[in-house]
């Protein structure tokens, strides 16, 4: 069986709009403290492969540990013991667990567009991945996720589910939903954290304060 966590922002070396657990190296924050806070998360979990995400739809395949960061959305590993992680800080932290298999999966609204998660779970389906439940970690709500029209409508056309409004009545998207909706098409099972970034004020949010930290959903066979 895989084990999944998501940290928050407490418990960890950086300070300032980056403190305190912010375990991005892109957010100029102190690359070293950022390290000595992965160290944190090497010592709790094992180590840990983090990603370059740039809201693609690009897989990788950890097949061992390696320092190496590859640039992709989604992570997928076979091997029990190597620690997948993914950052966020409004996004929807996407893990996927299998008797076999394991992704982490960057999901914001590019993501979910471009369909990196189904892309995941044929990728996991193909390397022997039988029942598996997704887990979606703290992000943004429907409610705060505020967009402008045109960009509202450009995902409710593939994805109306995740249509929503704001407390003002102005547009926005609830991504959660429209991503369990995508995983149940698939007929995976999905566990919603529903804490909102922009409301807890214990998790990163890059739209509350645009220069902050990450967090990170992590899991391992």
């Amino acid at each position: 069986m895989s084990f999944t966590f998501f940290t928050d922002r407490l418990g960890g070396n950086s300070q300032g709009d980056f403190s305190s657990l912010n375990l991005a190296l892109h957010v100029d924050d102190d690359s070293a403290t950022v390290l000595l806070n992965r160290a944190l998360i090497d010592k709790e979990h094992g180590k840990t492969v983090y990603m370059n995400q740039v809201h693609g739809d690009d897989i990788g395949i950890i097949s061992e540990y390696s320092d190496q960061v590859l640039t992709c959305d989604s992570l997928v590993t076979t091997v029990p013991g190597i620690t997948l992680a993914v950052l966020t800080a409004d996004c929807i932290p996407l893990l996927l667990s299998s008797e076999k298999v394991i992704a982490a999966v960057h999901v914001g609204r590019r993501g979910l567009v471009n369909g990196v998660a189904t892309k995941t779970v044929l990728k996991m389906r193909e390397l022997g991945a039988l029942s598996i439940t997704a887990t979606l970690g703290p992000s943004i709500c429907g409610t705060c996720y505020e967009v402008d029209q045109n960009t509202f409508n450009e995902v409710i056309a593939s994805y109306p589910e995740a249509k929503s409004v704001t407390s003002l009545g102005t547009p926005a998207l609830d991504l959660a939903r429209a991503l369990v909706g995508d995983l149940k098409n698939l007929s995976i099972d999905c566990i919603v954290d529903s804490r909102c970034t922009l409301e807890d004020s214990h998790l990163f949010s890059y739209r509350r304060s645009h220069r902050t930290g990450r967090q990170a959903g992590l899991i391992r066979l």
